[in-house]
């Protein structure tokens, strides 16, 4: 698979991928080299990451616990600490290992740390290869709003390697395919019609659905980095998607949901705005909601629920004094950019998903 070059560094996959960071890694001076893991891939990728690189070439470990409750300013403090500790300095590299949470995380941190030190990605899970690889986007959650505070800044370069993916739970595997899912309405027909008719995973097919959704980011990000206008395409079914992840981490009450579990009812309910308020199909409406319901399982959602989910998305970044702005669709591949809904269609979308 060949490189993809994005707005200044270069996304490598499967066998370039290790050859470009050892490269890297012999071409550059850096006083300190650290690696950013949590307890899940300190323990399953480390292992395949060292057997990787030369033997000769150290690393100091940082690892923070596993999980969305902990990308906040806490557990920066204790990276940033950590690194002041082992004596990282301006010219250190931290290497971040792990899913969208690590990535993330550790570029904002690397971004902050001492005005800035340079950073790699290594996305090891499905959701982080697809939608945190490309874009320079870092940032931490405030509570249980998601990515509140960050900036954009771009690592050195990214490496994709699916070999990864052995690691990571079907559940993880199922969260990821829903930003793919999301390419295909937004951007290629194709990518849906593969998706849905699968009942599983197929490994088989998963290089190619990586390698097409990198393209397809990189594509948008190039054109419009900083989400000024067709950048925002890619937040179809996240408005109210986020605003549904949100509402189950904060409720103790109930079971969290992945983010491409909320994200996936996001586009089932998105797509009933788009039918009723630009005549998209309601068939492929209707289309949608079976596989996705089929594929992901039922989320339960009350009707108490809808109050405190229609208040959280008044903190979605996409909105503008105060108005909150949805991603619809006229057609297949054909958005509707900053558009409003009404709280009397908002309530009717969460039951069209209900039903």
């Amino acid at each position: 698979m060949n490189s993809i070059l994005s707005t200044d560094y270069y996304v490598h996959f499967k066998e370039n991928a290790f050859t470009a960071l050892q490269e890297y890694l012999n071409e550059n001076f850096h006083s300190k080299m650290f690696l950013l893991v949590d307890s899940n891939t300190n323990r399953d990728c480390i292992p395949y990451f060292f057997n990787k690189i030369d033997s000769k070439i150290s690393f100091e470990i940082i690892e923070i616990k596993a999980g969305e409750i902990y990308k906040n300013l806490n557990t920066c403090t204790d990276i940033w600490n950590d690194l002041t500790r082992l004596g990282a300095d301006r010219k250190s590299l931290l290497i971040n290992l792990g899913g969208g949470v690590i990535t993330d995380m550790g570029g904002f941190v690397a971004s902050t740390f001492k005005r800035g030190i340079k950073f790699i990605n290594i996305p090891t899970t499905l959701l982080s290869m697809v939608d945190a690889s490309v874009g320079g986007k870092t940032g931490i959650d405030l509570g249980v709003l998601k990515n509140q505070i960050g900036m954009f800044s771009n690592p050195e370069m990214v490496l994709i390697d699916t070999e990864f993916l052995k690691t990571v739970s079907d559940r993880e595997m199922r969260s990821g395919l829903a930003e793919i899912i999301k390419y295909g309405f937004t951007f290629d027909i194709k990518l849906w019609e593969q998706l849905k008719t699968l009942k599983n995973i197929d490994f088989k097919i998963i290089d190619d659905l990586v390698y097409r959704s990198i393209e397809i980011k990189n594509d948008v990000v190039l054109k419009d980095l900083k989400e000024d206008n067709l950048r925002k395409v890619l937040n179809f079914g996240h408005t109210i998607g986020h605003a549904i992840e949100s509402y189950f981490l904060e409720s103790e009450d109930k079971k969290n949901l992945t983010h491409g579990e909320a994200i996936a009812i996001g586009m089932v309910i998105e797509l009933y705005f788009s039918s009723k308020l630009f005549n998209f199909p309601i068939e492929e409406t209707k289309v949608a909601k079976k596989f996705i319901i089929n594929f992901y399982g039922k989320t339960t959602i009350h009707e108490s629920d809808f109050e405190p989910i229609i208040k959280l998305m008044q903190y979605d970044k996409k909105n503008v004094n105060g108005i909150v702005n949805f991603i619809l669709l006229e057609k297949m591949k054909q958005c509707k950019i900053d558009v409003q809904v009404n709280k009397e269609l908002l309530i009717e979308g969460l039951n069209y998903y209900r039903q």
